[in-house]
């Protein structure tokens, strides 16, 4: 079975010492997911901070960062402290899981940091 972007995040957070767990849930009643405050799939806490990572294909990064930045409740989570991170995943020219990280800033509008790792 092929690993999901969500997997994937999963792995490397948990790679980079923190505890993370999946905080989307599925809604059997509207067949929809939801996310904890709108954009966010997993959850990792680790020493004295806490990040939130949307996770998604390498393509459909730019759509997530959009929907991020014009969701009601960034400014809450990024007020109460909370680190957020975009992973885009996708597959290089060897077959290999390769991830762009995009971190949103307390500017609504900017990111502050881009990483490309190789998983």
């Amino acid at each position: 079975m092929a690993a999901s972007p969500t997997q994937l995040s999963l792995k490397e957070m948990r790679a980079r010492g923190y505890y993370s767990e999946v905080v989307e849930r599925f809604n059997s009643f509207t067949k929809t997911r939801n996310d904890f405050a709108g954009f966010i799939d997993v959850l990792c806490l680790g020493d004295g901070e806490v990040v939130g990572v949307q996770t998604t294909s390498y393509s459909n990064m730019s759509a997530r960062l959009k929907k991020i930045r014009e969701h009601e409740n960034l400014a809450v989570v990024l007020n109460s402290g909370i680190r957020i991170l975009v992973h885009g995943w996708r597959k290089n020219k060897s077959n290999r899981w390769e991830m762009r990280e995009v971190e949103i800033c307390a500017e609504l509008s900017e990111t502050i940091d881009e990483t490309d790792s190789k998983e």
